[in-house]
């Protein structure tokens, strides 16, 4: 809170700022125009910051206190309710802290939203100002003060934008970030405008690298919702064409789905497979499993050790204990620690190296992808573990064994976020007219190319063609962890011939789909348009984790279209003639390299 707060003279009806050197009497105006401004802190007792540093001590020490006094009360189940003379005095010193405390800070922070931000004109150890000269054109708020550079940007955002580029201001920071005297990633919270900072910055690397970003779009984009949650220090967005596949049949349900991708022939060829499933009836999709997890690796002085918390973790006895801690709240050193209200721990997995314990937390996320979710939950019970296990040295909240965005056998074999598969029947018709090849072809095609062929390559979670060509501009698409692509494009494909040998039978299993409708990029426009018009955007409010569990099925449908459609060219000898014909460019190439901006 700024206790030295003074209230600027009124703007005069037109001026416009000037940096230089001011003479004196603009910097130091006569006495008498400067009448002090009582505050409301001039009615204390004390001065202010003792006032403040007293009941600082006072609302933790009572809150410390009672803490105590009710984690004694549960033990030995006395009554909450029944409270000593002291427990009553340290209740009415809380509240009585808390009440100032909430007047001291809570006010001016909700008027630092409805308040325009003034500039402070008390900075004692700068020489530059800003001087108002009179009868000029721009408006200004007519404020004299000597700013420090942090101070200069902040009264800048002040003084209404003309234009985003090469203005006299822009300029004057362009320089300051250039020669490293504001950083670069402070710009957000200096300026108060997320599109202006990012325009400056962006200005500020094309003089210090020497290369250009036309080409890079800049405006159109809303730099507001990806502050402090999507991406650091912008200066642009990358377009990215996003196509429609579809109707998808799936469950009885019909889904456009979004493809973000630039690679020709992947929506086209996604599509022929959905019309192939489309006109055989349709697919059906199963949620198998639904868990996030995480693996801490903790560290004892023996194996021995290890093993005795390994045994204890894995107790039956000791579950619905541990699910208490990581699902709801936990005190700890004095403090309240809620975990989540989808998060519930469903199992944990051990494992050994040593001396090392390797514990893989698995949770329901509601429609969360969950990670952050999990993590939560799992410091609870590492917090509370300490107790009965001093001498544990937890070593890192993840320790490899949960295993994100890394291909690993534990994910393909006990799997990780949601488990499904997927399967339709394609007539021996439709494998002809629309596919143009036969069953026979597909299936000794599959066998020996994404079974045995697979299986030569040592593949891990790779037994099919291309579904993470599919899973990745789904992502994309909808907002997901493009990384994660890897884990979640786990998948064998199998097909076989049924009735009598005249249809197709295909499945997808995909034990590892790691998908969110909530969070992260998941809020973003151009995303939650994407989610939109599959029906799964945001949260469900009457099933909890409906959402994300409808665009894995999407994700695992989508993937069993892209493999039929693809395995289907391959069969018919025609992958590389219509990659030939669509994901050609006819651009001179040599002539794009070579032009520079």
């Amino acid at each position: 809170m700024d206790h030295r707060r003074r209230l600027p003279p009124k703007p005069p009806s037109s001026a416009t700022v000037h940096h230089r050197n001011p003479p004196a009497a603009a910097v130091n105006p006569p006495p008498e125009s400067q009448s002090p401004v009582p505050k409301a802190s001039d009615a204390l007792p004390l001065p202010l910051y003792l006032t403040n540093a007293i009941f600082f001590t006072l609302f933790f020490s009572v809150a410390y206190y009672l803490l105590h006094r009710w984690r004694d009360k549960i033990r030995s189940s006395t009554p909450l309710h029944v409270v000593t003379l002291s427990e009553l005095a340290a209740i009415v010193s809380l509240i009585a802290s808390f009440i100032y405390l909430l007047g001291f800070f809570g006010i001016d922070f909700v008027q630092s939203f409805v308040t325009t931000p003034r500039a402070d004109d008390d900075n004692e150890n700068d020489h530059e100002t800003f001087v108002i000269d009179e009868g000029a054109e721009t408006p200004s708020e007519g404020i004299i003060l000597k700013p420090r550079i942090s101070d200069r940007l902040t009264s800048l955002v002040t003084t209404p934008r003309v234009e985003l580029f090469n203005s006299k201001e822009d300029e004057e920071i362009v320089e300051s970030v250039v020669c490293g005297a504001v950083p670069s990633y402070s710009l957000e919270s200096k300026l108060g405008d997320c599109l202006r900072a990012a325009s400056i910055r962006r200005q500020a690397l094309e003089r210090t690298t020497g290369r250009s970003l036309v080409g890079l779009p800049l405006e159109g984009f809303d730099y507001d919702s990806i502050l402090g949650q999507c991406c650091e220090m912008p200066v642009g967005y990358v377009q990215l064409p996003v196509g429609i596949a579809g109707p998808l049949l799936l469950n009885g349900c019909e889904y456009m789905v979004p493809m973000a991708t630039t690679e020709g022939c992947l929506v086209a060829s996604t599509n022929r497979g959905c019309k192939a499933i489309f006109v055989s009836g349709g697919a059906t999709a199963v949620l198998l499993k639904d868990g996030m997890t995480r693996a801490p690796v903790v560290r004892f002085e023996t194996a021995e050790r290890a093993s005795q918390l390994k045994f204890f973790l894995e107790d039956p006895m000791n579950f619905d204990t541990l699910s208490v801690i990581f699902n709801n709240i936990y005190i700890h050193d004095s403090m309240l620690r809620r975990s989540s209200r989808f998060g519930r721990l469903q199992c944990i997995q051990c494992a050994i190296a040593g001396k090392n314990l390797y514990i893989r937390f698995t949770c329901s996320t509601g429609d969360a992808m969950g990670m952050n979710m999990v993590s939560k939950g799992v410091q609870n019970v590492l917090d509370f573990l300490q107790n009965d296990f001093p001498d544990m040295d937890v070593i890192g909240i993840s320790g490899n064994f949960c295993s994100d965005k890394k291909p690993a056998a534990v994910n393909w074999i006990e799997g990780r976020g949601k488990s499904v598969v997927c399967e339709a029947v394609i007539t021996e018709e439709v494998v002809k007219k629309v596919l143009k090849t036969t069953v026979p072809a597909l299936v000794e095609l599959n066998m020996l190319k994404n079974l045995t062929g697979s299986a030569i390559a040592g593949s891990l979670g790779g037994f099919n063609a291309h579904a993470a060509n599919v899973v990745s501009a789904v992502f994309i698409a909808t907002g997901q962890d493009p990384a994660q692509n890897i884990e979640s494009s786990h998948c064998i494909t199998m097909m076989e011939a049924v009735n009598n040998g005249k249809d197709l039978h295909i499945s997808v299993t995909m034990p590892s789909i790691e998908v969110g409708t909530v969070g992260g990029g998941t809020q973003l426009a151009s995303q939650s348009a994407c989610l939109n018009l599959l029906g799964a955007k945001g949260a469900s409010l009457g099933s909890p984790g409906s959402n994300a569990r409808l665009l894995a099925t999407v994700v695992a449908g989508s993937v069993l279209a892209g493999e039929l459609s693809l395995m289907s060219a391959i069969a018919a000898g025609q992958l590389v003639k219509s990659h030939m014909k669509y994901n050609r460019s006819n651009r001179d190439m040599v002539a794009i390299g070579g032009s520079k901006s």
